[in-house]
């Protein structure tokens, strides 16, 4: 273990298997790729033959050094070739019985210093390595798809498992230009131990019909800045192996949000098991393709848009940044637009920040000053409610206080004409409470925008079971026309992004108060593992811990699941003051302004 890393064996060339060999064979290891199948060693130096092509073509390499890099690279179908590595990396199917069968019989051919990696993503190293030879050279090296792209190393120790193993493995993530991060022995270790609840939980929601496969990615996509929705991820990852990898969670947690969805049970047995299979939660091209193709469940359009009413005036009721985010939202897509405050001044104000923002826009290239001028001349400041009489739509953007909400609604009710759509922001209350409060309950209907409103594109549109199928219509259209993306959802808590988004961050805090990871190594395994443009705890104290939190009770109440219930940390940092970057501390400090 004290001598350097420089020949790798890598057992199993699928395509984790290629990805981590094509990586060390570029950084000037010697490899040796170890498969039963002759074809699987064919297309792995295929593939590695492929990239180089590209990266000879893209002149990041000379044909030269292609050439060496090929010749570092030799494939075997005998375990027994793996005798002079000083590494094994074993990536073969996500089994205890086919990975011990590996474990045990590379006891007898390699050195007892040569280190035996696991590329396991779920299931115990420690059970792994107390069926080896020797337990202590056993640990678990993580790399993520597409290897060559992912940055992200989990280096898993068990408490077999001697630390100068660690220490090799961790500085050949380095030299391979990865980023290792240290975790213990728990399925799903942090990432795919965040990631797989998420995913579990967004396979639940398509399954219970609450929203459509298309809306439900395109709102994690548009309103958490993801790189893929959950269940196009699901598809690419593989269902199967989804299933397999929450089976391994479930069964070290007990926790009900990792209990596989049954309709990952379903998908795998019918052989559905996502691109690799040619269909999954979508179908696509062909077997191997990321080409969706329609199939019965594709949306037909924008066909419901037919019916709507028409609207030409809007009131935003409100006068804090969502509230002015909106207004201006509207006034650029050219609607008439009176921003209502409890003052003359608040609404002054608020119509002065939409102006600031504006100004911006112009400073930054993106609109004329004759475009601005024409925005802020559509905007009229008000500062009674009565301003929204003739309004066609009237949107409120009010504190998230149930009582307050109502009671504007029931003003709303007595000032707005007859056939004026009603609307509400809310993130996270009964719409249909709201819509209780007035006379016309078909008439309302949620538009929860996502903040800062003029950057993002996503609107939840959240219908109640009274709502009109030409109230629908109309704010779908309307939508569409202030170009953001509508996705369609019902009034439960939480509604899509925040009923999948919260659990995720909750579960986070839950790994730090178990003392399993640290801030830093949490945040940075979801930015370079999953992809994430922020990483849990950046997020949660950029949210705010007080506003984290009432959206952790509500998700609590409503579905009942102790799953749900917010970390017992992020309820004492509440209770200190300590609310994130507004109060300068949260889970890190922040300077002051």
């Amino acid at each position: 273990m004290d001598t350097p890393i420089s020949t790798i064996a890598v057992v199993g060339l699928g395509t984790m298997g290629t990805g981590i060999a094509d990586v060390l064979v570029r950084a000037g290891r010697e490899v040796i790729g170890i498969d039963i199948s002759d074809t699987a060693a064919a297309q792995a130096v295929a593939a590695l033959e492929a990239s180089t092509a590209r990266a000879v073509a893209r002149e990041r390499i000379t044909e030269e050094e292609r050439q060496d890099v090929l010749a570092r690279f030799r494939t075997f179908s005998d375990l027994q070739a793996a005798a002079e590595a000083d590494l094994v990396i074993e990536v073969v199917p996500e089994s205890y019985e086919a990975k011990q069968e590996v474990f045990r019989a590379l006891d007898g051919i390699v050195r007892p210093g040569t280190i035996v990696a696991t590329g396991t993503n779920a299931l115990s190293v420690t059970r792994l390595a107390a069926d080896s030879a020797h337990p202590e050279r056993v640990l678990g090296l993580h790399f993520f798809t597409p290897v060559q792209a992912m940055k992200l190393v989990e280096v898993v120790s068990s408490v077999l498992t001697d630390p100068r193993a660690v220490e090799a493995v961790t500085q050949l993530a380095l030299d391979l230009g990865k980023e290792p991060v240290a975790v213990g022995d728990r399925a799903g270790f942090i990432a795919d131990g965040l990631l797989f609840g998420y995913l579990n939980q967004a396979a639940a929601m398509y399954e219970a019909k609450y929203a459509s496969r298309e809306d439900i990615d395109a709102a994690m996509k548009l309103g958490c800045g993801l790189p893929m929705g959950p269940l196009a991820l699901l598809d690419l990852i593989g269902v199967d192996t989804a299933r397999t990898v929450l089976e391994a969670m479930y069964a070290d947690s007990r926790d009900r949000l990792h209990a596989p969805a049954p309709i990952l049970k379903q998908l795998s047995e019918a052989g559905l098991t996502g691109r690799k299979s040619g269909r999954g939660f979508y179908t696509y091209e062909a077997p191997g393709s990321g080409e969706v193709v329609r199939d019965a469940l594709t949306p037909l359009g924008s066909a419901d848009a037919a019916g709507g009413r028409e609207v030409r005036s809007v009131g935003v009721a409100g006068s804090g940044t969502m509230a002015s985010g909106i207004a201006e939202v509207f006034a650029k897509a050219g609607y008439q637009v009176v921003l209502a405050a409890r003052s003359q001044e608040k609404a002054d104000t608020a119509k002065a920040r939409i102006a600031k923002s504006l100004a911006r826009s112009v400073d930054k290239g993106r609109m004329t000053g004759e475009a601005r001028d024409a925005t802020l001349a559509l905007i009229t400041p008000a500062g009674t409610l009565d301003a929204f009489a003739d309004v066609d739509l009237a949107l409120e953007a009010v504190a998230e206080d149930l009582e307050i909400k109502q009671e504007l609604f029931a003003r709303l009710d007595k000032i707005c004409k007859p056939g004026a759509v009603l609307a509400t922001t809310t993130s996270s209350l009964p719409v249909v409470a709201c819509a209780r409060a007035t006379s016309r309950p078909q008439d309302v209907i949620g538009m929860h925008f996502f903040n800062p409103a003029p950057a993002m594109k996503l609107v939840e549109i959240v219908r109640t079971v009274l709502t009109g199928d030409d109230v629908h219509a109309t704010v779908r259209e309307v939508t569409t026309k202030i170009r953001k993306h509508p996705v369609d959802c019902g009034d439960r808590a939480g509604f899509i992004v925040n009923a999948l988004l919260f659990p995720y961050l909750n579960n986070a805090i839950k790994m730090v108060q178990e003392h399993y990871a640290t801030l830093d190594d949490i945040d940075a395994a979801m930015k370079l593992g999953g992809g994430y443009p922020m990483g849990p705890f950046e997020l949660l104290d950029v949210v705010g811990l007080d506003v984290s939190l009432a959206i952790e009770q509500v998700l609590h109440r409503e579905f009942r699941d102790p799953g749900l219930a917010p970390a017992p940390l992020l309820e004492h940092l509440v209770a200190a003051g300590c609310l994130g970057r507004k109060t300068g501390r949260g889970f890190r400090e922040y300077a002051r302004r």
